[in-house]
């Protein structure tokens, strides 16, 4: 599908788009902003764009979507588009420096079909050290028939070496009306699912508008039984809880359902804008509980939690710190002293 087709980015669509039309095109672009918001997307546009079969007018520079170019590019078969990501297979994934040979290689030859040889690279900030050394070569003497585009959600780990050869194209989400009609139109989902993945991906829309939702709302009902007044009151029922899902690996999880849940409490105690509620039809149990919950402990739960996810990887016993945080939101809710809401 051509340009118009993406959901929002229009300030980025538009100076790719004004480049193609006076033939000013960089030979190397970096595409960052926040993961799986259509950044990969945008690049795989601009090459059909390139390489599309039945041109478009000179102000207007697109894509068909349909013809067998355009259909190549989206299924990685056309031979002057290349692909690299990291390799899955490693325990961290990375770029290696056999993938950007491999690359250096094919684009010593001129393109087969077009009058470019384009490369996208995904996750670019997982090139190793080796790899980025080898890129910077190529991007340093480009060839002139080459095109590079990388993808990143963390630029600031790109060697600035990479980033100063590269013209820099910023992507922020689209907005919130403009996920949910996306949703709408592609999903068919009703309003009330389309404002929970909205709200859940935070504006990421690639992952809007692939995630599962009904498996979603298995998760979102687990939370929910969680912080269930008959659950939180049991100090029993708390440690049984997190030791379970601890076991079962979901520790981290949880705790971005909990998160999640905390904020909108908070949202309600400080009287804020339902539209940012993302358990919107659990608005009347929120309510019960801001009754007797307790703002500066909910909004000091919400920074433990935070510094918890971010100390995941370190080896973190999820196990106890799950078992904490309950019973500290316990306490935040009032249930510790007075028992459950009415």
């Amino acid at each position: 599908m051509p340009f118009h087709d993406i959901t929002g980015h229009e300030r980025p669509i538009a100076s790719i788009k004004a480049a193609l039309s006076h033939g000013r095109l960089a030979h190397a672009y970096l595409f960052h902003g926040e993961a799986h918001i259509g950044k990969a997307l945008t690049a795989m546009r601009l090459a059909q764009a390139l390489n599309c079969e039945r041109p478009y007018p000179a102000d207007d520079q697109d894509s068909c979507g349909l013809c067998r170019s355009c259909v190549q590019i989206v299924a990685r078969t056309h031979p002057d588009f290349v692909v690299i990501e990291p390799d899955q297979e490693l325990a961290v994934p990375q770029i290696k420096i056999e993938q950007v040979r491999d690359l250096e290689q094919q684009f010593i030859y001129r393109p087969l079909m077009g009058e470019r040889k384009i490369c996208l690279i995904d996750d670019a900030d997982r090139l190793t050290i080796g790899a980025a050394n080898a890129l910077l070569k190529t991007l340093e003497e480009p060839p002139g028939h080459g095109l590079f585009i990388l993808i990143s959600s963390r630029p600031q780990a790109l060697p600035i070496t990479i980033r100063s050869r590269c013209q820099s194209l910023r992507f922020s989400p689209p907005a919130h009306t403009q996920i949910e009609a996306a949703l709408i139109l592609k999903r068919e989902l009703p309003p009330s699912d389309t404002h929970f993945l909205t709200l859940f991906t935070e504006g990421r829309i690639g992952a809007a508008l692939t995630l599962d939702l009904e498996a979603l709302r298995v998760r979102q009902r687990e939370c929910l039984d969680l912080v269930a007044p008959a659950a939180l009151t049991s100090i029993t029922n708390i440690l049984t809880s997190a030791e379970r899902l601890a076991k079962a690996d979901r520790g981290v999880e949880v705790l971005i359902w909990l998160r999640r849940w905390i904020r909108d409490l908070v949202i309600v105690l400080v009287g804020g804008d339902r539209e940012h509620l993302l358990h919107l039809d659990q608005v009347e149990q929120l309510h019960r509980y801001a009754q007797q919950a307790d703002v500066g402990l909910l909004l000091d739960l919400l920074n433990e939690i935070e510094r918890t996810e971010q100390q995941a990887t370190r080896h973190l016993n999820v196990h106890m710190a799950l078992e904490t945080i309950l019973l500290r939101l316990r306490d935040a809710l009032g249930l510790a002293q007075t028992g459950a809401p009415a």
